[in-house]
């Protein structure tokens, strides 16, 4: 009975202190600093009403802010509970740490409120492994900025958010605190403090299941790697959550795309050592059985195309499946539609897989959906290019149906004009009209005006200047105007060019140039003569379709010479051409000649291209009546291999060869190319590393000396007939570059190889060498080549191409002239 009474009394207590409790959590208590009469301290009356109401305690936030979120107003009638419900509404805004109430004899409700600090500064300490950028992005994600209320309770949030970031880039031991400072009218200095720690590396990958192919190939297909060798710098050993995830899907890819339809991942492992260092993968998979092609079907609604459709299949029966060959086919019969129209297609391969027989039948699921109509096609983003440069090159036209193909055709073509440094071509839907879109075409233009230069700096030479001012826009008419200038030590030429690419508007092209030159071979590492020249040509060219042009062109030159007969390789044309010599001792030349090159282009843009390739051939021969009969001819190829999907390493093979000769006989000697025409080699174009000119045959001049005839070796080039030089380059991203920049800017590292020859040397023909010996070698045997090899990085600037190159030959012949820098302005590699 005792216990009855004491659990009663107990009961009853606790059930008193609730009651008090439950009183005070409605009421609202009175600041201590304030000396009001007669406020309730305690509690608040049961029934109050309101005369007025107060808000103390506002620095930042109105009272009118404050009134609009309180759902009771003065002369309302309201009870305890009405007043702690209008607290909470008060409290919710976000702008208070703090909300009390008072309630005076004069029927006044007082609101005490201490507001959140504002937030005046956010700064970042021990934050290396990630930019501010990216860290600036997460914070105000969480409205964590300067201007914006502190909120203690996100601030917690934010920091487990961002340890969970550093987590996902493999820095397990990654810890954030945030320092918070304190300022006078209540503001607040935020400071995020990072312990980074190192980056998880993985110490083992295990593959459970693979019996078709060995662990070793599977994990060189993934971009985790438990061990790197040096040269591999696409692999990485850290840890990262979305590389993983990327890594099995390359997997599950890598066994789709060989036949194996069932294969399966069935589970992963990812183990952490204790001190949060180390990482050790498990992955187990299942393969299943290698299938093949059955039969295929287009299915759906083709308006009449199927049969074509199923013709444009390249599956073949019979043919080990491939999963990236379907996709391809996916693509392939959706672009095909687009042609007429149905720009949005979508195909589905629905497979039907026979287990027993291990064959896989598609079905290619056509879904249409309306067909389009071109309305309108605008252009933005073109402030110098006129619309009338932009439109010539779009093959989707206003009025006709939309087109995939001509839309790619167009984006690919006005990239390739080199103007722009970003096209963008999208269909937007006009209206609520869903059979009609207009074609939105957005370029971003480049600089496409130069004042091409060039500044080399030669171990043994000095400095060497020259220059040009051109404009591949010409007044944003797409014409190309140049004015070329230059006034070296050994060249003074003056040329004016322009090129009007759509000369009629089926796209015939029409130019032509005139010039002067005065070119003092003997300061250009060349033999000593001068050619003093002037000349003008006219050419024409047409598209044979997309991708394939022709130009014809046809040029008159006049050279006068000074003769310089002491060189051995030069008597022979002198032999052969010997003019009568004008009052200043000077020999002329007059030479008319034609010409016609064939150009193929595919590459994806006209500045820094990332795939693609362009091969050009051309000929030039100086036709009967001109003083001196030759021929030349040549080829140029250029290729890009991407090697990963954003096209951030590139593999750029150029090549190029070319050879020129003489034809018919003159005084009983068959002609030769003349000398001043020959092939030269060495430079920032095709071999770094080597001076201008300067690699190749040196000239022999005779001599007499202690009583015999013979010759000297020099240091001077003559020149080949022949030429082959190429140019091998890993192109990567610039390092410490951002993004931003990946349109203007190329680093490239590169092999550069090259090989001048002369046809018509004959090592027999000449004299015991009497001097220099180590300079003269067989200049007929093509195998004497040159290579070299360094780092080029060229940014696409306002004033046009810059290109600075580290270069070191790593082959090369006694005599032979070097560079290790080079600068150029005007020149894309």
């Amino acid at each position: 009975m005792v216990d009855k009474m004491l659990y009663s009394k107990l009961f009853c207590s606790m059930t008193l202190a609730l009651t008090a409790m439950g009183a005070l959590g409605n009421a609202a208590y009175a600041s201590q600093e304030e000396n009001p009469v007669n406020k309730y301290q305690g509690s608040l009356p049961k029934v109050m009403h309101i005369n007025d109401i107060e808000v103390r305690g506002l620095y930042r936030v109105t009272k009118g802010a404050v009134l609009l979120s309180l759902p009771v107003q003065a002369g309302d009638d309201v009870t305890r509970d009405d007043v702690a419900q209008a607290l909470r509404k008060v409290f919710r805004t976000g702008n208070f740490d703090m909300v009390n109430a008072y309630y005076t004899d004069q029927g006044v409700l007082v609101l005490d409120v201490k507001e959140r600090p504002t937030i005046v500064n956010v700064s970042y300490a021990g934050n290396n492994a990630i930019k501010e950028e990216q860290l600036n992005d997460i914070i105000k994600s969480k409205n964590v900025k300067v201007g914006e209320i502190l909120n203690v309770e996100k601030l917690r949030e934010l920091e487990a958010s961002l340890e969970d970031y550093y987590n996902s880039t493999g820095r397990y031991q990654a810890k954030v605190s945030t320092i918070l400072v304190y300022l006078p009218r209540n503001r607040v200095d935020v400071k995020f403090n990072f312990t980074e720690g190192v980056s998880a590396k993985i110490e083992q990958i295990n593959i459970v299941g693979n019996n078709s192919f060995p662990e070793e190939k599977l994990l060189a297909q993934m971009e985790l790697r438990d061990h790197v060798p040096w040269w591999n710098f696409l692999a990485d050993r850290t840890f990262q959550a979305q590389k993983f995830s990327g890594d099995l899907e390359t997997l599950r890819s890598f066994y789709m795309n060989r036949g194996y339809v069932r294969f399966r991942i069935d589970s992963t492992r990812v183990e952490m050592t204790p001190d949060r260092k180390g990482i050790y993968l498990s992955i187990s998979i299942k393969e299943g059985d290698q299938y093949s092609f059955d039969k295929f079907n287009v299915i759906g609604e083709t308006y009449g195309h199927g049969e074509e459709m199923l013709k444009l299949i390249p599956l073949v029966p019979g043919d080990v499946y491939d999963a990236n060959q379907v996709s391809h086919t996916e693509e392939l019969l959706a672009n095909y539609m687009g042609k007429f129209g149905y720009a949005y297609t979508k195909v589905q391969a629905i497979p039907v897989i026979d287990d027993e027989k291990k064959l896989v039948s598609l079905n290619f699921s056509v879904e249409p959906g309306h067909r389009i109509y071109v309305t309108d096609v605008k252009i933005t983003g073109n402030t110098i290019t006129t619309d009338e440069v932009v439109r010539r090159e779009i093959r989707q036209m206003d009025g006709t149906w939309l087109s995939n193909e001509a839309i790619s055709t167009s984006k690919r073509r006005l990239d390739q004009l080199g103007f722009f440094e970003t096209v963008e071509m999208a269909p937007r839907k006009t209206g609520t009209d869903s059979d009609t879109a207009e074609v939105i075409t957005t370029v971003k233009e480049r600089p496409t005006g130069s004042v091409k230069a060039g500044i080399g700096f030669g171990t043994e030479t000095g400095i060497n200047l020259n220059g040009e001012v051109s404009q591949d826009n010409f007044l944003g008419y797409g014409g190309n105007a140049s004015i070329g200038i230059n006034t070296n030590k050994y060249d003074q030429k003056i040329e004016l060019r322009y090129d009007e690419p759509y000369f009629t508007v089926d796209g015939v092209s029409l130019g032509g140039s005139i010039y002067y030159e005065k070119f003092e071979a003997g300061d250009a590492n060349i033999v000593d003569y001068t050619n003093e020249k002037f000349g003008a040509s006219l050419g024409i060219g047409y598209p044979i379709d997309e991708h394939n042009f022709i130009h014809y062109n046809v040029g008159y030159e006049h050279n006068r010479l000074s003769q310089t007969s002491s060189y051995v390789q030069i008597q022979r044309f002198w032999d052969t051409y010997g003019h009568d010599k004008d009052v200043n001792g000077k020999v002329i030349f007059q030479n008319y000649t034609a010409g016609i090159s064939y150009s193929r282009n595919y590459l994806d843009r006209g500045a820094l291209p990332r795939d693609g390739s362009k091969q050009t051939v051309y000929g030039t021969v100086a036709v009967p009546g001109s003083d001196t009969r030759y021929y030349k001819v040549g080829a140029d190829t250029t290729h890009f291999f991407p090697l990963d999907k954003d096209k951030k390493f590139i593999i750029n093979f150029r090549a190029k060869a070319g050879y020129g000769n003489g034809y018919g006989s003159k005084n009983g000697i068959d002609e030769i190319l003349p000398f001043f025409q020959n092939y030269y080699l060495g430079g920032d174009e095709w071999l770094r590393g080597f001076k201008y000119n300067s690699a190749g045959p040196k000239a022999l001049y005779n001599s007499f000396l202690m009583g015999r005839m013979g010759v000297i070796g020099t240091r001077d080039s003559i020149g080949g007939n022949a030429i082959v030089a190429g140019s091998f380059s890993l192109i990567v991203p610039t390092p410490f570059a951002s993004e931003g920049y990946e349109n203007s800017l190329r680093t490239s590292i590169f092999l550069d190889a090259g090989s001048l020859w002369d046809t018509n040397y004959d090592p027999d023909a000449i004299g015991p060498c009497l001097g220099k010996c180590e300079n003269i070698y067989d200049y007929s045997d093509p195998s004497e080549y040159r290579m070299s090899a360094g780092v080029t990085l060229v940014w696409v600037s306002p004033m046009g191409p810059i290109g600075f190159s580290l270069a070191e030959p790593i082959r090369k012949k006694r005599g032979d002239r070097t560079e290790f820098f080079t600068f150029s302005l005007g020149r894309t590699f």
